[in-house]
């Protein structure tokens, strides 16, 4: 990830309601979540939501798929770990942070330390 890339992504995770969106499509895992149930639990208008969506979707944060007459979105998790791999690997020490890739089942552990 280049630092273009992160910046547009912080860019549309920096409002409250892209936010909101994000923590529960996290908590709702690979499997996503309807917009009508996003709207449900977020307390916001289904146009409001939809805009905040599309802002997300086009910093490619969150993917969307129709199913039946739902669109179904989730957590571009690839992107996510790409983003925080970004974040530790070049911005923090190893004083900070490490990352240590797990051999088995492909996945990267990202261990915090302590400090200051």
């Amino acid at each position: 990830m280049d630092i273009n890339t992160a910046t547009t992504i912080f860019d549309a995770l920096a409002q409250e309601t892209r936010l909101r969106a994000l923590q529960q499509l996290v908590r709702a895992g690979s499997t996503g979540m309807a917009a009508g149930a996003l709207v449900e639990r977020l307390g916001v208008p289904q146009n409001t939501l939809s805009f905040h969506l599309a802002q997300l979707h086009r910093a490619g944060v969150v993917s969307s798929r129709k199913q039946g007459r739902s669109i179904i979105y989730s957590v571009n998790f690839p992107t996510m770990v790409e983003l925080v791999s970004y974040l530790v690997s070049d911005c923090c020490s190893e004083e900070i942070a490490q990352l240590q890739p797990e051999q088995d089942d492909g996945t990267t552990r990202i261990t915090l330390n302590a400090c200051c």
